[in-house]
Protein backbone atom coordinates (compact mmCIF):
# COMPACT_ATOMS: atom_id res chain seq x y z
CA UNK A 1 0.00 0.00 0.00
CA UNK A 2 1.11 3.51 -0.63
CA UNK A 3 1.80 5.92 1.86
CA UNK A 4 -0.44 8.68 1.63
CA UNK A 5 0.84 12.25 2.07
CA UNK A 6 -0.69 15.64 2.54
CA UNK A 7 1.50 18.63 2.20
CA UNK A 8 0.50 21.63 3.56
CA UNK A 9 2.97 25.02 2.65
CA UNK A 10 1.71 29.00 2.12
CA UNK A 11 4.35 29.27 -0.49
CA UNK A 12 3.02 27.67 -3.53
CA UNK A 13 5.83 26.67 -5.63
CA UNK A 14 7.42 24.79 -2.32
CA UNK A 15 4.10 23.10 -1.83
CA UNK A 16 4.17 21.99 -5.27
CA UNK A 17 8.01 20.88 -5.56
CA UNK A 18 7.25 18.70 -2.13
CA UNK A 19 3.98 16.72 -3.63
CA UNK A 20 5.76 16.74 -7.05
CA UNK A 21 8.69 14.69 -5.18
CA UNK A 22 7.13 13.06 -2.77
CA UNK A 23 4.36 11.54 -5.64
CA UNK A 24 6.69 10.37 -8.05
CA UNK A 25 8.09 8.01 -5.31
CA UNK A 26 6.58 4.35 -6.81
CA UNK A 27 5.64 3.57 -2.46
CA UNK A 28 3.65 7.49 -2.34
CA UNK A 29 0.65 9.01 -3.10
CA UNK A 30 0.02 12.91 -2.39
CA UNK A 31 -3.63 12.81 -1.74
CA UNK A 32 -4.24 16.37 -1.02
CA UNK A 33 -2.12 20.36 -0.90
CA UNK A 34 -3.16 22.84 1.74
CA UNK A 35 -1.93 26.60 1.39
CA UNK A 36 -2.84 27.52 5.40
CA UNK A 37 -3.01 25.38 8.48
CA UNK A 38 -7.19 25.38 8.34
CA UNK A 39 -6.86 23.74 5.29
CA UNK A 40 -4.13 21.20 6.54
CA UNK A 41 -6.06 20.24 9.34
CA UNK A 42 -9.67 19.98 7.01
CA UNK A 43 -7.67 18.09 4.54
CA UNK A 44 -6.25 15.44 6.91
CA UNK A 45 -10.13 14.93 8.21
CA UNK A 46 -11.29 13.97 4.16
CA UNK A 47 -8.18 12.45 3.24
CA UNK A 48 -6.93 10.12 6.17
CA UNK A 49 -3.68 10.64 5.10
CA UNK A 50 -0.27 8.59 6.92
CA UNK A 51 1.48 11.51 7.17
CA UNK A 52 1.35 15.37 7.25
CA UNK A 53 3.94 17.55 5.85
CA UNK A 54 3.74 20.54 7.62
CA UNK A 55 5.07 24.22 7.48
CA UNK A 56 5.80 25.72 11.00
CA UNK A 57 5.20 29.41 9.88
CA UNK A 58 1.80 30.11 7.60
CA UNK A 59 -0.11 32.93 7.42
CA UNK A 60 -3.26 32.17 9.47
CA UNK A 61 -3.39 29.17 11.02
CA UNK A 62 0.27 27.78 11.50
CA UNK A 63 1.64 24.82 11.61
CA UNK A 64 1.66 24.41 15.23
CA UNK A 65 -1.58 25.04 15.96
CA UNK A 66 -2.79 22.76 12.98
CA UNK A 67 -0.53 19.96 14.78
CA UNK A 68 -2.89 20.40 18.19
CA UNK A 69 -5.80 20.61 16.33
CA UNK A 70 -4.90 17.24 14.85
CA UNK A 71 -4.11 15.42 18.71
CA UNK A 72 -5.87 12.35 18.61
CA UNK A 73 -6.30 11.95 14.96
CA UNK A 74 -4.11 9.03 13.42
CA UNK A 75 -1.93 11.21 11.50
CA UNK A 76 1.88 11.55 11.47
CA UNK A 77 3.21 14.84 11.41
CA UNK A 78 6.65 15.77 9.74
CA UNK A 79 7.29 20.01 10.33
CA UNK A 80 9.01 21.79 7.93
CA UNK A 81 10.80 25.13 8.84
CA UNK A 82 13.52 28.13 7.19
CA UNK A 83 13.95 27.76 10.98
CA UNK A 84 16.85 26.48 13.14
CA UNK A 85 16.28 27.31 16.61
CA UNK A 86 15.34 24.31 19.24
CA UNK A 87 12.18 26.33 20.36
CA UNK A 88 10.40 25.95 17.03
CA UNK A 89 11.60 22.11 17.41
CA UNK A 90 10.56 22.18 21.22
CA UNK A 91 7.14 23.73 19.99
CA UNK A 92 6.83 21.21 17.23
CA UNK A 93 6.91 17.87 19.60
CA UNK A 94 5.46 19.14 21.76
CA UNK A 95 2.58 19.59 19.64
CA UNK A 96 2.43 15.89 18.52
CA UNK A 97 5.33 16.15 15.59
CA UNK A 98 7.16 12.62 14.54
CA UNK A 99 9.82 14.63 12.48
CA UNK A 100 11.43 17.95 11.94
CA UNK A 101 13.02 19.18 8.95
CA UNK A 102 14.45 22.28 7.28
CA UNK A 103 12.90 23.47 4.01
CA UNK A 104 16.57 23.20 2.47
CA UNK A 105 16.43 19.31 2.81
CA UNK A 106 17.89 17.62 0.35
CA UNK A 107 15.22 15.63 -1.97
CA UNK A 108 16.35 11.65 -0.62
CA UNK A 109 16.03 13.21 3.32
CA UNK A 110 12.82 14.57 2.47
CA UNK A 111 11.43 11.28 0.80
CA UNK A 112 13.60 8.87 3.69
CA UNK A 113 11.62 11.40 6.48
CA UNK A 114 8.06 11.17 5.21
CA UNK A 115 8.90 6.48 5.40
CA UNK A 116 10.42 6.97 8.38
CA UNK A 117 7.62 8.59 9.94
CA UNK A 118 5.10 6.74 8.37
CA UNK A 119 6.67 3.76 9.81
CA UNK A 120 5.81 5.12 13.59
CA UNK A 121 9.17 6.12 14.43
CA UNK A 122 10.38 9.74 15.37
CA UNK A 123 12.87 11.20 12.58
CA UNK A 124 14.79 12.85 15.57
CA UNK A 125 17.10 10.58 17.75
CA UNK A 126 15.71 9.91 21.20
CA UNK A 127 19.38 11.47 22.53
CA UNK A 128 18.94 14.42 20.17
CA UNK A 129 14.93 14.94 21.32
CA UNK A 130 16.61 14.77 24.73
CA UNK A 131 19.59 17.87 24.62
CA UNK A 132 16.71 20.13 22.45
CA UNK A 133 14.25 19.97 25.46
CA UNK A 134 17.19 20.70 28.08
CA UNK A 135 17.36 24.13 26.34
CA UNK A 136 13.69 24.87 26.91
CA UNK A 137 13.14 23.80 30.29
CA UNK A 138 13.55 27.56 31.19
CA UNK A 139 10.38 27.92 29.49
CA UNK A 140 7.48 28.58 31.69
CA UNK A 141 6.47 25.33 33.18
CA UNK A 142 3.13 23.82 31.80
CA UNK A 143 -0.22 24.24 34.39
CA UNK A 144 -0.14 21.36 36.53
CA UNK A 145 -2.65 19.13 35.43
CA UNK A 146 -0.93 18.68 31.88
CA UNK A 147 -0.39 14.96 32.21
CA UNK A 148 -2.77 13.81 34.78
CA UNK A 149 -2.59 10.12 32.88
CA UNK A 150 0.73 9.38 35.41
CA UNK A 151 -1.57 8.27 37.41
CA UNK A 152 -2.62 5.55 35.57
CA UNK A 153 1.00 3.93 35.18
CA UNK A 154 2.49 1.27 37.53
CA UNK A 155 5.82 1.75 38.46
CA UNK A 156 7.80 0.02 35.59
CA UNK A 157 5.95 2.08 33.11
CA UNK A 158 6.86 5.27 34.50
CA UNK A 159 10.42 3.92 34.96
CA UNK A 160 10.57 3.43 30.95
CA UNK A 161 8.81 6.59 30.64
CA UNK A 162 11.80 8.19 33.03
CA UNK A 163 14.55 6.49 30.88
CA UNK A 164 12.89 7.45 27.41
CA UNK A 165 13.22 11.46 28.61
CA UNK A 166 16.93 10.33 29.11
CA UNK A 167 17.16 9.86 25.76
CA UNK A 168 17.40 5.44 26.12
CA UNK A 169 16.98 3.32 23.08
CA UNK A 170 14.90 0.26 23.70
CA UNK A 171 17.69 -1.79 24.07
CA UNK A 172 19.39 0.06 26.87
CA UNK A 173 15.77 0.33 28.65
CA UNK A 174 16.00 -3.53 28.60
CA UNK A 175 19.28 -3.65 29.95
CA UNK A 176 18.54 -1.42 32.33
CA UNK A 177 15.30 -2.57 33.79
CA UNK A 178 16.77 -6.16 33.17
CA UNK A 179 13.90 -7.44 30.80
CA UNK A 180 13.90 -8.67 27.36
CA UNK A 181 13.25 -6.15 24.57
CA UNK A 182 10.14 -7.29 23.98
CA UNK A 183 8.69 -6.26 27.32
CA UNK A 184 10.77 -2.67 27.04
CA UNK A 185 8.16 -2.38 23.33
CA UNK A 186 5.37 -3.25 25.25
CA UNK A 187 5.74 -0.58 27.91
CA UNK A 188 6.09 1.49 25.51
CA UNK A 189 3.30 1.08 23.76
CA UNK A 190 1.01 1.37 27.33
CA UNK A 191 2.20 4.92 28.09
CA UNK A 192 1.48 5.96 24.79
CA UNK A 193 -1.42 5.33 24.46
CA UNK A 194 -2.10 5.81 28.22
CA UNK A 195 -0.70 9.49 27.71
CA UNK A 196 -1.88 10.04 24.56
CA UNK A 197 1.42 10.46 22.85
CA UNK A 198 2.07 9.73 18.95
CA UNK A 199 5.62 8.57 19.44
CA UNK A 200 8.79 8.41 21.74
CA UNK A 201 9.99 12.17 20.71
CA UNK A 202 6.63 13.44 22.51
CA UNK A 203 6.90 10.65 25.77
CA UNK A 204 10.76 12.86 25.83
CA UNK A 205 8.49 15.65 26.49
CA UNK A 206 6.00 14.20 28.74
CA UNK A 207 9.03 12.90 30.66
CA UNK A 208 10.41 16.64 31.28
CA UNK A 209 7.13 18.33 31.66
CA UNK A 210 5.65 15.61 34.09
CA UNK A 211 8.68 16.43 36.20
CA UNK A 212 10.01 12.76 35.90
CA UNK A 213 13.09 13.54 34.30
CA UNK A 214 14.83 17.19 35.03
CA UNK A 215 17.26 18.59 33.22
CA UNK A 216 21.00 17.99 35.10
CA UNK A 217 19.91 15.24 37.35
CA UNK A 218 21.32 11.97 37.28
CA UNK A 219 19.35 9.11 35.82
CA UNK A 220 16.95 7.30 38.11
CA UNK A 221 18.30 4.27 39.72
CA UNK A 222 16.58 0.86 38.53
CA UNK A 223 16.52 -1.69 40.97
Amino acid sequence: MSIRIVVADDQELVRGAFAAILDAEPDMEVVAEAADGAEAVAAVHEHTPDVLVLDIQMAGMDGIEAAQRLSGVPVRVLMLTTFGQDDYVYDALRAGASGFLLKDVRRAELVHAVRVVAAGESLLAPAVTTRLIETAVRRPAPPPNSWTGLDRLPPRERETLQLLGRGLTNAEIAAGLVVSEHTVKMHVSSVLAKLGLRDRAQAVVAAYESGLVVAGEPPPSVE
